[in-house]
């Protein structure tokens, strides 16, 4: 890979101050930290949203004219910012940040705000809507994936708020379980796309959630399908990334994924089949992202950071003599860089959703 100064891109991607503000880099310049102002920064931004029913976009199936409702009658807690898996990780990215910073600024007005949308009969309602006709592939897996995210967010941490809204939130995710347990087996092909449906990406987060809470029934079948779906690929097509509205890259999603389903040795050597250095360095390039106003186009920021915690965990996998452990670490943090000051665009295409990508980025170590 071509050598390049570290020092120089860090600069460029600092040039405006407000990434000044929200971000630290560590002593060694690999590690970009989140502040304090940041996190009050991106809270904000989910703060705007969660409680904002419109524009709405409800993604849902109307079997009858009677179901021709509002977006807050059909998902009363999560109604707003945009679409139902925008808010559920709205609602995460919130939760995250009180627990990494519990004295933040404005952070009683966060906690009457969760308390808002965590109220038993609001997650039981969600609950319920997943019984309706025509609703077993609503948000089927990224919504599921990130639902399953907040419940683990909220299962360790030890907070008397909290803890409630674990409490109530759990008809809402048993019944997510009980979708992935019916599903997985069904599902025969994964989906290998750039977008909502990708399958890596809706194990993963599932799997750490299985992990946590010890469900083995769940993390069996996860390690199974993603050893059936993955196990053999190989010379991942990394140079026709990315598609014009990816927010995700299906080769860093798979590799990431497998990097918690491998042992360390199995892991390397599935890697070193995966990944051409060519494919490689194209996705180590920042997407370009040429009009933040547009509901697609903006997907690219998301692209960019998700890019970043794919490589930062992928590096983390890998032991620190590996010929791309220090590559990756140093393009995740240059896609943050070039990524952060945009998030607050003015933009609700992508502030909206953002934050919680960005956020995600950051704490993965």
């Amino acid at each position: 890979m071509k050598k390049i100064s570290f020092f120089l891109f860090v600069c460029l991607s600092f040039q405006l101050a407000l990434a000044q503000q929200l971000l630290k880099i560590n002593n060694d310049s690999t590690v970009v930290i989140l502040t304090a102002e940041g996190a009050k920064h991106f809270a904000n931004m989910a703060l705007k949203c969660i409680h904002n029913e419109y524009p709405n976009k409800t993604n849902h199936m109307i079997m009858d004219a009677s179901e021709n409702v509002s977006p807050q009658e059909l998902h009363p807690a999560f109604y707003g910012c945009l679409d139902w898996h925008s808010s559920v990780h709205g609602h995460w990215m919130l939760v995250k940040l009180l627990k990494l910073f519990p004295e933040m600024p404005g952070a009683d007005s966060i906690r009457m705000q969760l308390n808002q949308t965590f109220t038993a009969d609001k997650l039981l309602a969600e609950a319920k809507y997943f019984e309706r006709k025509g609703t077993k592939s609503f948000e089927r897996m990224y919504g599921w994936s990130w639902l399953l995210k907040l419940d683990t967010e909220l299962a360790t941490w030890a907070d008397a708020d909290a803890q409630r809204w674990h409490l109530h939130l759990q008809p809402l995710t048993l019944k997510i379980v009980g979708l992935y347990n019916e599903f997985l087996p069904k599902q025969t092909y994964p989906i290998r796309s750039g977008v909502h449906p990708n399958t890596a990406f809706g194990l993963r987060f599932a799997l750490d959630y299985a992990r946590i809470v010890k469900n083995d029934t769940l993390e069996k079948i996860i390690l199974e399908k993603s050893r059936d779906y993955y196990l053999k690929d190989e010379f991942c097509p990394g140079n026709y990334e990315p598609g014009g509205s990816d927010f995700f890259s299906p080769c860093l999603e798979e590799a990431f994924l497998m990097s918690k389903v491998l042992s360390e040795t199995e892991f390397r050597q599935w890697l070193n089949r995966f990944f051409e250095i060519s494919s490689l360095q194209q996705l180590m390039k920042p997407a370009i992202v040429s009009d933040r106003g547009d509901y697609q186009i903006v997907h690219l920021d998301g692209l960019n950071l998700s890019r970043a915690w794919c490589m930062k965990g992928i590096a983390s996998a890998l032991s620190v003599t590996h010929p791309v452990r220090s590559s990756l670490q140093k393009s995740a943090l240059r896609h943050i860089l070039t990524t952060v000051p945009h998030i607050a665009s003015g933009e609700y295409s992508g502030e909206h959703w953002l934050a919680s990508f960005a956020v995600s980025a950051l704490i993965m170590n």
